[in-house]
């Protein structure tokens, strides 16, 4: 073989194999990991705020947080994350869901939770549940071991019961600080109508509230989950946003979304719906979507609030238009955060 031959012949190898490596799928970037939760959103003022319970809150927050986030950190997947961070605070008598959850008129808990997986559009509810520990879990359960998304009140602890799901007596929900707001709200609530037979006026915990959570996996997965006790001297048998998927709770292959505040307008403004909506119809920014919600739709109709919100590039954000929101967020690029006040701190 000539010289300028095997030289034409080594050239045309090298080209073809370049064009191999380009024709070649490069391998799937790692997604960030990420979670946000909220604690509530409400009057959260520091003129009303002692410095041994703001540390308590703050302590409570990174509890949850870093309780998601080592899912997350281990390769376990979003959604249960959020049912790790929101577990957490159930268990956290300072929050309204779970153990601090808010009493009734009639001095009762009615617990709601909801989770929905973003990645298949799977989700799972309950309501008006009284004796489940953590009601996060049996949400969970709904989406995965039943045909149904939302059970409600016996039907749904007849569930859990068959689930194997921890159950408790009802006074382990009712703490002396909530037996304190509700004598307040009834005195508050009777002073206003006092000829009313049955002054029944819901009032929203000061500084606390709902509680949720939404996470990105290292797969890109979302989800997003919320629980909560509701609104204090609520009416028996009423039910918020929080286990409305859609309202309270949504997920999404690109959006996720959990929410707290006053529930029946984001019932009526279907408002974890249309954050993702937003973003997915209109071509809105996350920050864009939630900022146009809180401050403008929701705020028009006298809705208070706020939200967590996470998208599947990693952004997040953390809105609200009451005087404070209980706040965090982690995420694999370092940044670590948690909030309380208007000022991000």
């Amino acid at each position: 073989m000539s010289r300028p031959h095997a030289r034409l012949l080594a050239s045309l190898a090298l080209t073809a194999a370049a064009a191999l490596l380009r024709a070649a799928p490069l391998p799937a970037a790692e997604h960030p990991i990420v979670i946000v939760i909220h604690g509530g959103a409400g009057v959260i003022e520091r003129a009303h705020m002692t410095a041994e319970r703001e540390a308590s809150f703050r302590a409570g927050l990174s509890a949850a947080l870093d309780a998601g986030y080592a899912v997350l950190e281990r390769g376990g997947s979003s959604l249960d994350a959020v049912g790790a961070a929101i577990r957490t605070m159930e268990d956290d008598p300072q929050f309204n869901a779970g153990r601090g959850a808010v009493l009734n008129h009639d001095g009762m808990c009615e617990l709601d939770a909801a989770i929905m997986d973003g990645a298949e559009g799977r989700a799972g509810a309950v309501a008006e549940v009284h004796h489940v520990k953590n009601p996060i879990d049996l949400a969970r359960l709904v989406m995965d071991r039943s045909p149904h998304v939302l059970l409600v009140g016996p039907g749904a602890e007849e569930f859990a019961l068959e689930q194997g799901v921890v159950l408790v007596p009802a006074s382990y929900f009712i703490t002396p600080e909530r037996v304190r707001e509700l004598e307040e709200a009834k005195r508050s609530a009777a002073s206003r109508a006092p000829t009313a037979p049955l002054p029944i006026r819901p009032q929203a915990p000061k500084g606390m509230g709902t509680v949720g959570a939404v996470a990105l996996d290292a797969q890109g997965r979302l989800a997003a989950g919320t629980s909560t006790g509701g609104i204090t001297n609520k009416l028996y048998g009423r039910v918020g946003d929080t286990p409305l998927i859609g309202a309270g709770t949504y997920a999404s292959e690109s959006c996720a979304v959990s929410g707290t505040g006053q529930g029946e307008f984001y019932i009526r403004q279907v408002v974890a719906y249309d954050i993702c909506a937003m973003v997915k119809y209109q071509h809105l920014s996350l920050a864009q979507a939630v900022d146009t919600m809180m401050h403008d739709k929701l705020k028009r109709t006298g809705g208070e609030g706020g939200v967590v919100a996470l998208d599947r590039d990693g952004n997040y954000a953390m809105d609200f238009n009451s005087p404070g929101m209980h706040r965090g967020v982690r995420d694999s690029r370092g940044h670590r955060e948690i909030a309380m006040y208007r000022d991000a701190n």
